[in-house]
């Protein structure tokens, strides 16, 4: 075989080797991106699904509780912002309004014993826990797939082909707000 004939294959084999490189982190970035926004999907699916029992709670409450009518308000106008809120971070700020309206409310039910001790706003408790731990979850999935993705497009040679695939910008995290961190007291 002649010299030239090699090198010539030994060219192609690089070349070869390069593009099934470059097509690889190609499929990776659509694959971590997917998975980014199935993530994002669950965690908006389970924010939608606390909104949806929060009405049920407000009306149990309601009955207990005629003359606190302002935090009714206050959740159904946090509510709203929450099911009209768009992307991560409009989401995220109008997540953690709905908590605290929410946080509000259930302040208002320790003051009323008779409505702890209802069957329906139990049941509604029950599914409104449940949710949150959902929620918990899907924002902990959420922010691994973003860890995924972000490591994926700043490490070499991930960094190279990111740029070239226009998939270069970091994904932001689902955040907690300092204020809703902190532990709750509770008094009996």
């Amino acid at each position: 075989m002649k010299k030239s004939t090699i090198i010539w294959i030994v060219v192609a084999g690089v070349v070869v080797a390069f593009l099934l490189t470059m097509l690889g982190y190609y499929n990776k970035f659509v694959s971590l991106n997917e998975t980014i926004d199935q993530s994002w999907a669950e965690i908006d699916n389970q924010l939608k699904r606390r909104a949806d029992l929060i009405p049920n709670l407000v009306n149990t409450v309601k009955g207990y509780a005629s003359h606190e009518r302002g935090i009714f308000t206050q959740v159904a106008e946090a509510r709203s912002k929450l099911l009209g809120a768009q992307g991560v971070q409009q989401t995220a700020e109008a997540s953690r309004g709905f908590e605290s309206a929410l946080g509000r409310l259930l302040a208002i039910v320790e003051r009323y014993p008779d409505l702890k001790a209802s069957q329906n706003f139990t049941q509604l408790m029950d599914e409104l826990s449940g949710t949150e731990n959902r929620i918990a979850v899907a924002r902990m999935r959420y922010n691994g797939s973003v860890r995924s993705f972000n490591v994926s497009i700043k490490r070499f040679p991930g960094k190279v082909f990111a740029g070239w695939f226009g998939y270069d910008e970091a994904r932001i995290y689902f955040e907690v707000e300092e204020a809703v961190k902190e532990t709750p007291k509770v008094e009996f």
